[in-house]
């Protein structure tokens, strides 16, 4: 197996294979009654759903046969002259709502063959003097080489336009206007084509949709591309912090001025700057690279705490440490508890707020005892008329004033007592 691998020569000449030319190797008498066509829009048109819906559509259904002879081109087969003619006397084709190009077969077919279309135009806003067969054959050369005018001099027009067919290159686009003058005086010609659905609608041209026409790509590319530099643009001045004029441009490293992202705030305060700056300008009698070296190496150390860094670079007030903070959650976690207590939360408009009520201020039971007890009893005056003993007029009970000196304090004798004036409560 080797050897024979190794005889092989990798230089040897590929022959072409010459096809017999005998009656049953060649299709030319079945070709005679076809027509070849081939899509001009790939991403819209697809070959196997064409080969099966034309013959429909030309309501030549069993009496042609359609064949794929490659992903953009193919081939009708008529069993009769009168089908094929037919179907070319109806001008432009198209499938999907795009045009096809079809031609008939030829043995031997030319270098623009299937490059185009008959196409009917109507042409309007025509000046009144050029109604002529020459003038409208000029106009219809605008579109395409012209191939026929309906128009009749000597008959009534009743449009306001005028038809003529044209040859129609697919690879141009479709000229929807022409300014032409007469005599130094400009006019729009206007053209309308018939059955031609779909076009893009940025270039008129027949073989792309308008998202994927080359123009509209590439101006969208050039805007994008203008955009891009613009915001590198942008990013460059907002990077370049320290301009060249300054004298820290070049000894401090650009990442390490500016604000930080992520807090907001800047990496080096304004004045360690200032300060830097005057350093790197005072006559200290160091060269500068030595000043240079301390500048750097100031940096690569206080870079190195974040605490350090803080205080030193950005002058802020370093947190106050605190070891109490256990105790110092416990009255927080009381007053806003996820557990309810009547009387202890209300709702608010923005939410749930404490309940704030005022600290009485009634002394302890043990001194309002005492202060009762420091209160004299009050006697009851008695008339001059009335002796000792006797009823009192107008009471449902005798009462005898040594027994009230002598019994304690009764429940009823308490109330009579007057009680210190203590002041109202706070408002609830």
């Amino acid at each position: 197996m080797d050897k024979a691998l190794m005889a092989l020569s990798l230089d040897e000449e590929d022959t072409p294979f010459a096809m017999p030319e005998l009656p049953e190797f060649s299709s030319a008498e079945d070709n005679k009654l076809s027509l070849i066509g081939r899509i001009l829009n790939p991403q819209c048109q697809k070959i196997s759903t064409l080969i099966m819906r034309m013959p429909r559509k030309w309501e030549k259904e069993g009496r042609v046969r359609g064949i794929a002879l490659s992903q953009e081109r193919f081939q009708f087969i008529f069993q009769n002259e009168h089908d094929l003619l037919d179907v070319l006397e109806k001008g432009v084709h198209t499938f999907n709502e795009w045009v096809i190009a079809v031609e008939r077969w030829v043995e031997n077919p030319s270098e623009d063959y299937l490059q185009f279309v008959p196409i009917w135009v109507q042409i309007s806003n025509i000046p009144v003097n050029c109604y002529t067969y020459e003038a409208l054959t000029a106009l219809g050369d605008l579109v395409g080489k012209t191939m026929v005018v309906a128009f009749d001099p000597t008959k009534p027009i009743t449009q306001d336009f005028i038809r003529v067919q044209v040859k129609f290159n697919v690879a141009n686009p479709l000229r929807r206007s022409k300014v032409i003058t007469i005599k130094g005086k400009p006019t729009t010609i206007l053209f309308h084509y018939e059955r031609v659905q779909k076009r893009c609608f940025h270039c008129q041209r027949l073989n792309h949709e308008k998202d994927l026409c080359p123009l509209v790509v590439r101006q969208r590319q050039e805007e994008s591309r203008v955009r891009r530099e613009k915001m590198t643009e942008s990013l460059k001045k907002k990077q370049s912090i320290l301009t060249e004029d300054d004298i820290l441009f070049g000894i401090i490293d650009e990442s390490l001025v500016g604000t930080d992202p992520a807090t907001g705030r800047c990496k080096i305060a304004k004045d360690i700057l200032e300060e830097m700056r005057r350093y790197m300008k005072a006559d200290t009698g160091d060269s500068h690279a030595v000043k240079v070296d301390r500048v750097q190496q100031s940096l690569k150390e206080t870079s190195q705490g974040t605490m350090y860094q803080r205080a030193t670079l950005r002058l802020e007030v370093p947190p106050v440490l605190s070891s109490d903070s256990a105790e110092s959650l416990k009255p927080h976690i009381l007053d806003y508890s996820t557990v309810f207590r009547a009387g202890s939360l209300a709702p608010c408009s923005s939410g749930i707020a404490k309940n704030t009520v005022g600290a009485r201020r009634r002394p302890p039971k043990a001194i309002r005892d005492q202060r009762k007890r420091d209160i004299p009893i009050q006697e009851p005056l008695l008339e001059p008329d009335s002796r000792e003993g006797k009823q009192i007029v107008n009471s449902k009970k005798r009462k005898c004033v040594g027994n009230e000196e002598e019994s304690s304090s009764t429940t009823k004798a308490v109330c009579l007592k007057v009680v210190p004036k203590e002041g109202l409560p706070n408002a609830q």
